[in-house]
């Protein structure tokens, strides 16, 4: 096991000492300021700057690769070092890690040149991906393989996506953006699988674990999987009633994790009842999807937004509201006005899924109200524990 000096870790500033603090206060800020500003710019509202690729470009790559990507590096480099016992990233190494991350945000929003942009972009993917795979090989950790595994597709198709854009090929765009959502969602399945039922029980005060079923993880991570590789090869664009099944039988058995899992008391404690509200929109976004499939609904935009808002966005919020408490020393105890951010997040999802066909503007920024405030009070209470030591002396 690697050991860092108490004296050096104590030295390095407190949001620059695990990679939670700088990824997780990013990733809401820009989260809180994204949304509003692209729902400004689809309504005519904000008519001047013009990011590369235009707007629809910029807000399907950027909620994913540059939101959700930097949550899931913040998680994935704290826990890591948990899981591993490896010194993850931290002072200058996190700091210039978080920089690129930064630079790229700012070179797509400024209209950076794609010749610039590319290289620029595809590199903060590609650095978390092979600094997860030196600490997890470094240890021979075989289980978290996977991890490895999906963040490396997500590169190859944030590259797709950006020769779409350098080509103007729209289908190449949205096989890059699909195909990266569904890697997401097969990290959601994979990681969701283990800390839920693993914070329910201990939420709860259970005695005994849920035992998984590995079978049944087994298969929504491949199952997941399958679909961002066909949505990345151009073959899940387009409603097909083979896909419809598929998606049906993700729907299932992200179903029956969550009917296992469910305890009456998870509401009385808003950092569970956050957790499986998220992976219910999983559920609704899958069936939504085969409803589509089928030919029964006639668009598959309310279900795509169920997984990358409700679902992604949504376990996000809920994650990193419970993880800044326990690796800031604190309680699991959401501050003030938490709980309301959770409640303000799934009506705002809620109003995105099902309102916005018949009220689109309004219900396009009714959605986009709720998510903000959701951010904020997020941003509100947890930047001054992002920012500071841990309450308990701790040096992480």
């Amino acid at each position: 096991m690697q050991v860092i000096d108490r004296r050096t870790a104590l030295s390095i500033p407190p949001v620059w000492r695990l990679a939670f603090r700088p990824f997780f206060l990013a990733g809401s800020v820009y989260a809180l300021l994204a949304i509003p500003l692209w729902v400004a710019a689809w309504t005519g509202l904000w008519p001047g700057l013009q990011p590369t690729g235009g707007w629809l470009a910029w807000h399907r790559h950027e909620m994913l690769f540059g939101f959700a990507m930097a949550i899931v590096a913040g998680f994935l480099l704290t826990a890591v070092q948990t899981w591993t016992g490896q010194v993850a990233p931290s002072g200058n190494r996190l700091m210039a890690l978080a920089l690129i991350w930064l630079a790229a945000r700012l070179g797509w929003l400024f209209g950076l040149p794609l010749a610039l942009l590319i290289p620029l972009e595809l590199l903060f993917p590609l650095a978390l991906a092979v600094l997860m795979a030196q600490m997890l090989w470094a240890v021979r950790q075989k289980r978290n393989y996977p991890i490895v595994v999906v963040l490396s597709l997500m590169t190859a198709v944030d590259a797709l996506l950006l020769v779409g854009l350098a080509r103007g090929d729209d289908g190449l765009q949205r096989q890059g953006v699909l195909a990266g959502l569904w890697l997401v969602a097969a990290l959601m399945a994979l990681i969701g699988g283990r800390v839920i039922p693993f914070f329910t029980q201990r939420g709860l005060g259970w005695v005994e674990a849920i035992k998984p079923w590995v079978w049944l993880d087994v298969v929504l991570l491949v199952g997941t999987g399958v679909i961002a590789v066909l949505h990345a090869l151009g073959l899940a664009l387009q409603a097909h009633p083979l896909l419809g099944v598929l998606f049906a039988a993700i729907g299932i058995g992200h179903l029956l994790r969550l009917a296992r899992w469910y305890d009456k008391g998870i509401w009385r404690v808003p950092l569970l009842w956050s957790l499986h509200m998220a992976m219910l929109w999983l559920v609704v976004a899958a069936f939504g999807l085969a409803l589509w499939n089928f030919g029964v609904l006639a668009s598959s935009s309310p279900s795509l937004h169920a997984l990358s808002v409700g679902s992604m966005s949504g376990l996000i919020l809920a994650m990193i509201a419970r993880v800044t408490l326990g690796h800031t020393g604190r309680p699991l105890q959401p501050p003030a006005g938490v709980t309301a951010a959770f409640v303000l997040f799934n009506l705002g999802t809620a109003a995105r899924v099902f309102l916005t066909a018949a009220w689109p503007v309004g219900g396009l920024w009714l959605a986009a109200l709720c998510w903000t405030l959701a951010f904020i009070i997020y941003a509100w209470r947890y930047a001054p524990m992002l920012v500071r030591a841990r309450v308990d002396g701790h040096p992480g």
